[in-house]
């Protein structure tokens, strides 16, 4: 049973898998001050680029709006008229900076978060209600840095516009001397020069905070021993589960093997211990293939159906381990065994009339050095080697 305390005790960094479903449930790092920061800079470059275009559409508004003669006195609804006029200016206008605006927070928030779509987002939590749970997320650390650094920024905006305003003081104070024209231009190249100066501090902390908020995304997610090893659980599955599973895959090659044997060529064995049961088709097989293999108890239940189909079964201890050890099941055997394999196969084709009607002595095949996992000082092979 988990330690009650483990549950508590988040220290282990999150998955991919947690991750993956925060972002489904509308989780994501998200920076404020990156957003803040481009849409000021958007609403900076557009200033910049349609100030003096939009400084002669406001005088164009302001001459219409305000002529006034006997003339139009006399029409039935040039009230309506010239106010619906107006008011259609003033809609594209704000409309265009809207959009603009509108973009460039789109543009930040994918920027630190990516696109994420889900409608979980959207559905209720019930869970915001309990006034303990917020009072803990209100005094909370991340609530802690977030006002933190909410005062922090509001201060230094503050400093970095009395800077700014302080540096142009004089030049506010001339505008009274100018021209109406003149001062709404100088105006607006003062208020562009105040605005850079704040943008650049807004970038600072938007760089600050991006991965700021990407660290506190993650600590937020992380993971106690008891959740680990329960997502474990549920993605590989339990131990119980995959030992089962181990298990009946184990049967069915066990199966699968026991009926290979009645059509094998030849059993080799040692002599009870281990046995290899070999089969050579010449129209499809560049060499003998391992159809079933196994030790001890599985060995001689292969010994025994191959004495009932009369299937040869050779003692050969030297070639049985090396088989055993090195060929692999449904395969083909090593190439340097080919040749002790063959001295075999050989014996049992005589037995069987094939080659010859002359019957020697059964042979006692040599294997490469390496191969037999029981002789002395024997060097392990690896399977690059073995079906070199």
């Amino acid at each position: 049973m988990a330690d009650p305390k483990d549950a508590q005790d988040h220290n282990l960094p999150a998955s991919q898998r947690k991750i993956k479903k925060a972002r489904e449930d509308g989780q994501l790092p998200r920076s404020r001050d990156l957003p803040h920061f481009m849409v000021m800079a958007a609403l900076a470059l557009l200033a910049a680029a349609l100030l003096p275009q939009a400084l002669q559409e406001w005088r164009a508004m302001l001459q219409d709006g305000l002529r006034f003669n006997a003339e139009m006195v006399q029409r039935v609804g040039i009230m309506e008229a010239v106010l619906a006029d107006q008011a259609g200016r003033f809609v594209r206008a704000v409309g265009l900076i809207g959009v603009v605006l509108a973009l460039a927070a789109v543009v930040a928030n994918l920027a630190s978060g990516g696109w994420n779509f889900t409608w979980k987002a959207l559905g209720p939590k019930w869970n915001h209600l309990d006034p303990i749970a917020g009072m803990g997320r209100l005094f909370s650390g991340q609530a802690a840095v977030t006002a933190l650094k909410a005062v922090l920024l509001a201060l230094v905006l503050a400093a970095v516009a009395a800077w700014a305003l302080h540096q142009r003081f004089a030049q506010y104070v001339g505008l009274m001397s100018l021209p109406l024209e003149e001062a709404l231009a100088q105006t607006g190249r003062l208020l562009l020069g105040g605005v850079v100066a704040l943008l650049i501090a807004l970038a600072l902390f938007a760089a600050i905070d991006l991965p700021l908020q990407y660290q506190l995304y993650l600590r937020k997610l992380r993971m106690s021993r008891s959740e680990a090893k329960q997502e474990h659980k549920e993605t590989e599955g339990s131990p119980e589960i995959k030992s089962r599973q181990k298990q009946r895959m184990r049967e069915v090659t066990r199966r699968r093997m026991m009926a290979a044997v009645p059509g094998a060529d030849l059993v080799v064995m040692n002599p009870s211990h281990y046995a290899v049961a070999l089969k050579y088709d010449e129209t499809r097989d560049s060499a003998p293939r391992v159809v079933a293999k196994g030790a001890d108890l599985v060995a001689l239940r292969i010994r025994d159906l191959a004495q009932e189909h009369a299937v040869p079964v050779l003692q050969a201890p030297a070639l049985a381990r090396a088989l055993f050890a090195h060929a692999k099941l449904d395969q083909e055997v090593p190439g340097p065994l080919f040749a002790a394999v063959a001295q075999v196969l050989a014996y049992v084709l005589q037995l069987k009339g094939r080659l010859a009607a002359r019957f020697d002595a059964p042979p006692n095949p040599e294997v490469p050095e390496g191969f037999d996992p029981h002789a002395e000082k024997a060097r392990p092979v690896t399977d690059e080697e073995a079906y070199a």
